[in-house]
């Protein structure tokens, strides 16, 4: 008996990257809301580097810059929060 590998799913690379993201989180049953806001994220990436360079040609570089720089960000809007984690 062959055991057949299962296969990705792959969505059509001529579709834009919203429509192939909302089509692979939708494939792995993501509820509407996390559909948003991990759309929400991809935007507010783009826009943090300028808007011109698509996440595909983006690397860990540009990735731990926008984290960096939403990680500094909270810590200048919910410093009071910051120890919450402990408890």
């Amino acid at each position: 008996m062959e055991i057949k590998e299962k296969q990705k799913f792959k969505p059509d690379p001529k579709l834009k990257l919203m429509d192939q993201t909302r089509l692979v989180l939708r494939y792995h049953h993501y509820g509407c809301c996390t559909e948003q806001t991990y759309c929400d994220w991809i935007i507010r990436g783009i826009r943090f580097h300028g808007g011109k360079t698509h996440p595909a040609n983006m690397g860990k570089v540009e990735i731990d810059a926008f984290l960096s720089h939403l990680a500094a960000q909270c810590q200048k809007i919910c410093p009071s929060t910051n120890g919450y984690d402990a408890i």
